[in-house]
């Protein structure tokens, strides 16, 4: 019985009930996933880095000793370029340094992209202006990008044979999307 004393047919509530959660529960997993992988929201947020240039670690003189302590060398530029965009809005440049004491940096600055779910700084054989599947077939990874803003470092490895690699670009390894790319030169 209702309250104007009438009973509804017998399983009205229970099958709206049913066929709503049917119809809503498909739409709000669909949505929570979508959120979950596409991370549209990242679109809207941007991360600012402002690492300084680095420079190669001196060993500080011991106590008994008057002589000056050596001044750090300043990187030397092995290569350099300018991003040009992609996929999305990219700028900025780069620059492939020397530290002097053996270690070298791939270092962006003025970098301004998109912000994405999944972004890494490779280092590749495919030149910027090339097919956009050759980015992700001979690189190196250098890490997941630090922000889509400013100026970052990324490590090198000794082992990484500079020559062979001729553009680093920003490549969003969900969706196989290359955002920006640099040549070196």
């Amino acid at each position: 019985m209702t309250e104007f004393g009438v009973a509804p047919p017998d399983g009205a509530p229970a099958s709206r009930r049913r066929r709503w959660m049917w119809i809503t529960a498909p739409v709000v997993v669909a949505s929570v996933f979508a959120v979950a992988w596409f991370q549209p929201h990242k679109l809207f947020i941007d991360e600012e880095v402002a690492e300084p240039v680095p420079s190669a670690v001196t060993v500080a003189p011991s106590a008994d000793d008057d002589s000056p302590s050596p001044e750090p060398a300043p990187p030397q530029d092995l290569a350099m370029g300018s991003f040009v965009s992609l996929d999305h809005g990219t700028s900025g440049a780069v620059r492939v340094l020397d530290l002097g004491d053996g270690s070298r940096v791939v270092r962006l600055e003025g970098l301004d992209t998109d912000n994405g779910p999944d972004l890494y700084l490779y280092l590749t054989t495919n030149p910027a202006d090339g097919e956009e599947g050759g980015f992700d077939d001979d690189f190196v990874n250098l890490g997941r990008l630090k922000g889509n803003q400013g100026d970052q470092n990324y490590e090198l490895g000794l082992d990484v044979d500079l020559s062979r690699y001729t553009s680093v670009v920003i490549w969003c390894d969900r969706f196989n999307s290359a955002f920006g790319a640099a040549d070196l030169v």
